[in-house]
């Protein structure tokens, strides 16, 4: 075998292949596809890169690939993901670590639950309601409320979400209004808890999505249907995540679990 060592981490069944890297420029992006296959390569949703930091602040920084090898600007997942990985090669229970994106740096509290799984919760910034817009698909039109969570997020809520994920979300994740793409959630309220389908920018439909579920969190604080500053259940297929916002200063806190699968080694996948 002859591949770079790798860690393969989910968080809620969005899963990622962790590589601890020197610098950026010691990965090749395009081989992202091939290591996500999940019949030939190893299978993920994406790379994380997991470099060093600009400066002496942070731990480390994280650099997200998706599944396409595209570059997203955040990822709330994958960067609890990252910061279990980190916990876990100081041997510490717990860890409070800060952590680069090219979203800004984040700060994230481990708390170990086993060997190889912890609750982390994870201050996501700034998450704020841009503009609510009519998007037209060809006879039909959807309401969308555009949402900043460090990455564009379309927020559509609907009566059954999970049946019009697979007709919707490519076709507004690509839509021309949005410049750059977008990731999608479609969402029902249920209960006090709010039930949530991805289709995720650069991968597709995804068993979770974190700074989608604070995309929501902020629109539902908004049109108040969850109450401002409390935890609210966040319920995706792959599981939950709890998600705080704070309209008046739109601070949004991410929790949830993250869990180490196995390691190994690319081997032969790369050429």
């Amino acid at each position: 075998m002859n591949g770079p060592k790798f860690s393969k981490y989910e968080g809620l069944g969005n899963d990622f292949i962790v590589l601890d890297l020197a610098r950026a420029e010691d990965f090749d992006a395009g081989h992202v596809p091939a290591l996500c296959d999940r019949r030939f390569g190893i299978g993920a949703d994406g790379v994380l890169l997991v470099l060093p930091s600009s400066g002496a602040a942070a731990a480390a920084r994280m650099v997200v690939l998706n599944a396409d090898g595209s570059v997203p600007e955040m990822c709330g997942n994958g960067l609890r993901c990252v910061a279990l990985h980190l916990a876990l090669a100081r041997g510490a229970p717990s860890l409070e670590v800060l952590v680069e994106t090219d979203s800004g740096a984040r700060l994230c509290t481990v708390h170990r639950r086993g060997p190889e799984e912890a609750q982390v919760r994870v201050d996501m910034g700034i998450v704020r309601v841009i503009e609510r817009r009519r998007i037209v698909l060809g006879a039909e039109s959807v309401d969308v409320a555009v949402v900043d969570a460090g990455n564009p997020h379309a927020v559509i809520f609907r009566v059954d979400p999970r049946a019009d994920l697979d007709r919707l979300g490519p076709e507004i994740a690509r839509h021309a209004s949005f410049a750059h793409g977008t990731n999608v959630e479609l969402v029902a309220k249920r209960g006090e808890a709010l039930e949530v389908f991805v289709w995720e920018r650069g991968v597709g439909p995804t068993l979770a999505c974190g700074t989608g579920a604070c995309a929501v969190v902020a629109e539902a604080c908004a049109t108040h249907l969850v109450p401002a500053g409390a935890p609210v259940p966040v319920h995706l297929p792959g599981g939950v995540l709890s998600v705080t916002h704070d309209p008046a200063t739109a601070r949004t806190e991410l929790e949830g679990p993250a869990r180490l699968v196995f390691r190994g080694e690319a081997g032969s996948i790369l050429p």
